[in-house]
């Protein structure tokens, strides 16, 4: 991570549909899309999933690499295929946020965009970066 803890870079918004899912994000340190971007390196992907307070940032990663589906070990290609997802982006760095931080107290509040519409949003530095800072300092009140 930059010393200054800012991205210059975009970043985008994946959910994560169930707790299985997301304990296979963290074990594994890939998620599986289903929808086509520009996966770049150093790209941030903030993670949100359902949560006690709604839709939350539960975390975020660093792209380190994408893997097309021909890349990737035959079962895991087959996996991949299985569930119509497009690739596997691999994090070099991965960060839970604890507690999660609500979307509707971000800066997405006011964001026509809720739910499930919200995967593959595509975000600016400032909002990435603004989202980081505000989650890592966030308690629940």
């Amino acid at each position: 991570m930059k010393p200054s803890d800012e991205y210059e870079s975009y970043g985008y918004i994946l959910r994560i549909a169930t707790d299985e899912w997301l304990k296979q994000v963290y074990r594994l340190k890939k998620y599986y899309p289903g929808l086509n971007r520009r996966w770049d390196e150093g790209t941030v992907i903030l993670l949100a999933k359902k949560a006690e307070a709604g839709d939350s940032f539960i975390g975020y990663g660093i792209v380190g690499r994408v893997m097309q589906p021909e890349e990737l070990p035959p079962d895991e290609r087959a996996y991949c295929e299985e569930h119509g997802w497009k690739c596997a982006i691999v994090f070099k760095e991965l960060y839970r946020f604890d507690p999660p931080y609500p979307i509707k107290e971000s800066i997405l509040k006011d964001d026509p965009r809720k739910g499930r519409y919200l995967h593959g949003a595509r975000l600016t530095a400032e909002e990435v970066n603004s989202i980081i800072e505000t989650a890592k300092n966030y308690t629940r009140t």
